[in-house]
């Protein structure tokens, strides 16, 4: 019987090496660099500092750990990609030098799954190199979370696909050098056999930015995530990403990979959330004593060490399950880790937040832009209430009606039968009562 929960020692040295590392060399990035030049690659930064990084992470066996060895990546699996991200989620930059960044992950997965030789020499290569970043181009702006409402459609032109619609909060697109775009190819079936995922470089002409959307905190237009329309967008009929009707079945490869990737460095990110709730609780005093001798206090910390270990074991045990069986198989384990991301995240977060007192919700300390992470894990690749009926139907798959009128754990049914089941030491026991 294999049950374990200990860490082969050639992998925790490279895990100390990671841990070291980021927070020696890359965390600075986080303190000189606005996030959004993560994915700006005329930066200077990247060219003069990040390549090197990348550099030394590729020396050590440990770049785009996400993908399988036949794929182009180091075939970690997810249980160690999980370990590692745990880590990579203390910083903004982390992910990008490590090869292994959100929506390239998941891009990359369904270039590596999906794409033509062509395909992925012309775009997953760069991707994996760290030359350039991507976008997905899915959701739109009447229907986030309800691809039967989708308009966008591409319509076939002799040797070409001709893209129409509005796509809302393109990831990345400013700085992408493509984008994996989801169009109705055929509307008169059902929207999950009638969507086509397509290649479209970002040069492509009648690509119109509409505005570039932000994340809270930034300028009103100056944000990475594009609300785009596709004006006549012709892409080459090479540039269908599996053949025409199967961008869910590839949508699902690519989310349910993206999902348990945020999960794992969520876990890092709540991490550093904790240590900063227990520095703050032995620092500071108040009437007389220390924060961390409150009762209050000593139970949020409880609490957050609490959440956040029941968590990261959801998070590896996920992570376990689809090195296991697949993600395709998974999809219970996936799903739930998604809920708990958000709620675990906004727990630990305000916890820690509120023990700093104006100075957590102050721009000089970086919880108040943690915490806002969490409303974008409640939305991101799907909603926590489509997640939540997910587990639900899959839950209740592996249950029956009762057979009768009353449920199975009726006590009247249940006492009878287990009488009938003893009746015999029943009754010696009743004789012995008599005397």
């Amino acid at each position: 019987m294999a049950w374990d929960f200990a860490t082969e020692p050639e992998f925790q040295e490279k895990l100390d090496w990671i841990a070291d590392f980021v927070e020696r060399e890359v965390t600075p990035l986080d303190l000189a660099f606005p996030h959004h030049y993560v994915y700006d690659k005329t930066h200077p930064v990247h060219e003069q500092v990040l390549k090197p990084l990348q550099k030394q992470v590729q020396d050590q066996g440990l770049w785009a750990c996400h993908l399988g060895p036949d794929l182009g990546g180091l075939g970690f699996g997810q249980l160690k990609l999980a370990l590692i991200n745990e880590i990579l989620g203390r910083s903004n930059w982390a992910p990008m030098t490590f090869g292994c960044q959100a929506p390239d992950t998941g891009n990359a997965e369904i270039l590596a799954h999906y794409g033509t030789d062509a395909q992925k020499e012309r775009y997953l290569q760069p991707l994996l190199d760290g030359k350039i970043v991507s976008c997905f181009s899915m959701t739109e702006p009447q229907g986030g979370s309800d691809p039967q409402v989708f308009q966008c459609r591409a319509e076939k032109d002799g040797d070409e696909w001709v893209i129409n619609g509005e796509k809302w909060f393109s990831s990345n697109l400013r700085y992408a050098a493509f984008a994996i775009v989801m169009a109705v190819t055929d509307p008169d079936v059902s929207i999950y056999k009638g969507a086509s995922m397509f290649l479209v470089p970002t040069e492509t002409p009648g690509i119109e930015v509409i505005r570039h959307v932000g994340l809270p905190g930034e300028p009103l237009g100056e944000g990475a995530h594009a609300y785009v329309r596709y004006n006549n967008v012709r892409v080459p009929d090479d540039h269908v990403l599996g053949g025409p009707g199967q961008a869910f079945v590839i949508a699902q490869t690519r989310l349910g990979g993206g999902r348990i990737h945020h999960a794992m460095r969520t876990v890092g990110m709540c991490q550093r959330a904790l240590d900063m709730l227990c520095e703050r609780a032995l620092s500071r005093y108040t009437q007389g004593s220390s924060l961390a001798s409150k009762g209050a206090i000593q139970e949020y910390v409880a609490d957050s060490w609490i959440e956040l270990h029941q968590f990261r074991l959801q998070v590896l045990h996920a992570a376990w399950v689809i090195d296991q069986v697949g993600g395709h198989k998974a999809r219970k384990e996936i799903a739930a880790v998604k809920v708990a991301t958000a709620k675990v995240m906004k727990d630990i977060v305000f916890r820690a937040m509120h023990v700093h007192g104006s100075l957590g919700v102050s721009n000089e300390m970086p919880l108040a832009g943690m915490w806002m992470t969490a409303p974008i894990m409640g939305i991101a690749d799907g909603p926590t209430e489509v997640h939540k009926v997910t587990v639900a139907r899959q839950v209740l798959k592996s249950y029956s009606p009762a057979p009768g009128l009353f449920p199975t754990a009726h006590l009247p049914e249940r006492v009878a039968a287990a009488r009938a089941q003893f009746a015999d030491l029943l009754q010696h026991d009743h004789a012995n009562s008599i005397f």
